[in-house]
C-alpha cells in the first residue's frame, strides 16, 4: 500500500512528541532530521523535501507552538497542515463547462493506464453526478486502445464513438464533440494516444488536438509506481500543453508515494484522482487533507463515510441494526453484511482510515486475506435456510454436510459456529450498554455499528 513506509516513519517520529508537556528547540531539529529521512525515503523530491522541513521548523519552533499548552500536540497540527498544503491544500475537483458538453482530454505515456482511467473517470461521472459521457477513442497507432476502450464501453453501458485507425486523432475527437452535442452528452472524454517517451510528434498532435477541442480539462494519467520519472514527466507534459490536473495510478500498489507528495509543488499541477484498484469502480477523487490524515494515523472518516455511503443499503443497515438489538441475527443477516462491507474495498485499506489505526498493535500489521472470506461465505452458503436462520440445529452429521460442501474442514465450521455465537452474545453486552445509557449506567459509549 501506498505511503505505508512513510506513515510508519511520522507517526513513530510525531508519538515521541504528540503527547510532551513540553518541546524544546532540540527536540523540534531531531524530529525534523527524522521527518527529513522519511520524506526522501519516500522519493519525496529533495527540493520538495528542503522546502517542507523549512515550513515546518520556522512554525513549529515559533512562540504560538512553543508556549501552547499542549504544544506535542500543536507540532502534529503543523506537520498535518503543511503536509495538506504541500499536496495542494485541498481538493481540486473537474472544471464543467458553461455550455456542454464539458471536454476532457486524457492524455499520458504508454503503460501507465489511460485508457483504463478514461473507463474509470466516466464511471465516477456517471456514479456521482448522474451523468453520461461519451468516450472518444482517438488512439488510432494502437488497434487494442480502441478495442479496449470498447470493451470499458460495453461494461459500463457507455457508448464508445470511433472512426477506425484510418482517420487522424484530430478528426476523431473534432467529431467526437460534435456527436456529444447532437445526443445531448454533458462530458466527453478523449482517449489520446501515448508513446513509451515523450516525442515532438507526439506532443505535436496533442497540442493539435488541445486546439481544435479546446477542453475544460486536460489530466495527465501517470503511474505512481515510477516515483520521480512521474514528476519529470508531469512537468514536460505540463510545460508542452499546459495541464489542468494528474490522474496518479497504481497508488494501492508498493509504492512510496514520493510522486503524490512531489508533483503539485514541482508543477504546479493537482493531483485530481487516484487509482487504487484494477476494478472499474477503483478511482476516487483527491482529498489532500485526507491522505495527510491517513498519512500521520489519525484517519479518514469522511472517506470512509463516503464509501459506506455508496455501497451499503441504508434501509438493509437499519433493519440489521434492529435485529442486533434485538438478538435475531441470524447467518443469513451475517452474508449480507459481508456482502456490503466487501462492496467498500479491502477491509485492510477500510482499517486504515479508522483514526488511530496505525498505533493499533493489533490492526497494524493486520493483512485481510480475501481467501478467508470467501472460505466463510462458502460455508455459510452450504446451509441450509433453516440451519441459517437457527444454527443451534447443526449437529455433528450436519457440520460435515456442510464442510463437505463448501470444501472446508469440520474444524473450520466448528469455528465459524463459535465465532458467530461470540459475536452474538458481544452484541448484547453492547445493547445493554445502549440502554444502560438512558439509566446512566454506561453513559457516552458509542459503537460505530449500534
Amino acid at each position: 500500500m501506498a505511503f505505508e513506509g512513510l506513515a510508519d516513519r511520522l507517526q513513530q517520529t510525531l508519538q515521541k512528541v504528540r503527547g510532551k508537556g513540553k518541546v524544546t528547540e532540540a527536540d523540534v531539529k531531531v524530529m525534523m532530521r527524522e521527518v527529513r529521512l522519511a520524506l526522501l525515503e519516500a522519493d519525496v523530491n529533495f527540493k520538495v523535501v528542503k522546502q517542507f522541513i523549512a515550513k515546518v521548523k520556522e512554525r513549529a519552533i515559533g512562540q504560538e507552538v512553543l508556549e501552547s499548552l499542549t504544544p506535542g500536540q500543536q507540532v502534529v497540527k503543523v506537520v498535518n497542515e503543511e503536509l495538506t498544503a504541500l499536496m495542494g491544500g485541498e481538493q481540486s475537483k473537474i472544471a464543467v463547462a458553461n455550455k456542454p458538453p464539458t471536454v476532457i482530454m486524457m492524455v499520458g505515456l504508454q503503460g501507465a493506464g489511460k485508457t483504463t482511467s478514461t473507463g474509470k473517470l466516466a464511471n465516477h461521472l456517471r456514479k456521482k453526478h448522474n451523468r453520461m459521457p461519451l468516450l472518444v477513442a482517438a488512439d488510432v497507432y494502437r488497434p487494442a486502445a480502441i478495442n479496449q476502450l470498447q470493451t470499458l464501453g460495453k461494461q459500463l453501458g457507455m457508448p464508445v464513438f470511433d472512426l477506425g485507425t484510418d482517420t487522424s486523432p484530430v478528426e476523431i475527437a473534432k467529431r467526437g464533440i460534435e456527436k456529444a452535442k447532437e445526443e445531448h452528452h454533458d462530458y466527453v472524454i478523449i482517449d489520446t494516444a501515448g508513446r513509451l517517451h515523450i516525442d515532438e510528434g507526439l506532443m505535436d498532435e496533442l497540442a493539435q488536438i488541445k486546439e481544435i477541442t479546446n477542453p475544460d480539462e486536460i489530466l495527465l494519467v501517470v503511474d505512481a509506481m515510477t516515483g520521480q520519472d512521474a514528476v519529470n514527466v508531469a512537468q514536460s507534459f505540463h510545460d508542452q500543453l499546459g495541464l489542468s490536473g494528474v490522474v496518479l495510478t497504481k497508488l494501492d500498489g508498493d509504492t512510496r508515494g514520493g510522486a503524490a507528495l512531489s508533483i503539485k509543488s514541482v508543477t504546479n499541477t493537482p493531483v485530481k484522482f487516484i487509482g487504487m484498484g484494477e476494478k472499474l469502480d477503483a478511482l476516487e477523487p483527491f482529498h489532500p487533507e485526507r491522505m495527510a490524515s491517513r498519512i500521520l494515523g489519525m484517519g479518514d472518516v469522511l472517506s470512509l463515510i463516503e464509501k459506506a455511503q455508496t455501497n451499503v443499503d441504508e434501509k438493509k443497515a437499519k433493519e440489521l441494526e434492529e435485529k442486533m438489538r434485538t438478538m435475531s441475527f441470524t447467518f443469513e443477516d451475517f452474508l449480507e453484511q459481508l456482502t456490503q462491507v466487501r462492496s467498500m474495498g479491502p477491509l485492510d485499506e477500510i482499517l486504515g482510515m479508522l483514526p488511530g489505526a496505525g498505533q493499533m498493535k493489533q490492526l497494524k500489521n493486520l493483512k485481510v486475506d480475501d481467501k478467508q472470506l470467501n472460505h466463510v461465505e462458502a460455508i455459510i452458503k452450504s446451509m441450509t435456510k433453516g440451519e441459517k436462520l437457527q444454527p443451534e440445529t447443526i449437529n455433528a452429521s450436519r457440520k460435515k454436510r456442510i464442510a463437505k460442501g463448501s470444501g472446508r474442514s469440520v474444524q473450520e465450521v466448528n469455528r465459524l459456529l463459535k465465532q458467530f455465537e461470540d459475536m452474538k452474545k458481544m452484541m448484547k453486552q453492547m445493547s445493554n450498554m445502549q440502554k444502560g445509557k438512558k439509566k446512566g449506567g454506561m453513559g457516552g459509549m458509542k459503537f460505530p455499528f449500534m
